[in-house]
């Protein structure tokens, strides 16, 4: 393991430094586009109230003012708030309703199997974002 780990740089602090620009311009970057999005009057939901999606959202600074709610298929999650952000959860039928224009997928890792499973948001003209490593509208 030592091996492999001196062999992706990670022996020195360069490798944490450029982390750390990293997770700021993807920061920034998720930023921008929700505030392009806002100022364009487009409505963002998230699909997933996962942890990791929740942890981004909280060290963006995300609210709702920039993310309307949050989808989440789990009915233990739906009519209650992200903590931290304060973000509703809601259920796939409530963001099937409401049409937004973009659906921020925060389990990244997830994506293909989301886009599957909510393919009817593309009927509406709806897209899907991916956050990580920058927010990219997938086509």
């Amino acid at each position: 393991m030592l091996g492999d780990e001196l062999r992706a740089g990670l022996d020195g602090a360069g490798a944490y430094t450029n982390f750390q620009d990293r997770v700021t311009a993807t920061r920034m970057a998720l930023l921008d586009f929700l505030l392009v999005a806002r100022n364009a009057r487009k409505k963002v939901w998230g699909y997933g109230a996962a942890a990791k999606g929740n942890t981004l959202l909280n060290y963006c600074g995300v609210r709702s003012d920039l993310l309307e709610a949050i989808v989440d298929r789990s009915p233990h999650k739906q009519g209650r708030y992200l903590p931290g952000t304060r973000i509703p959860v809601r259920t796939p039928e409530d963001m099937i309703a409401a049409r937004p224009d973009y659906v921020l997928i925060l389990p990244w890792n997830l994506r293909q199997e989301i886009v599957e499973s909510m393919a009817v948001v593309r009927e509406w003209g709806g897209k899907f974002v991916i956050p990580i490593p920058e927010p990219m509208v997938l086509s």
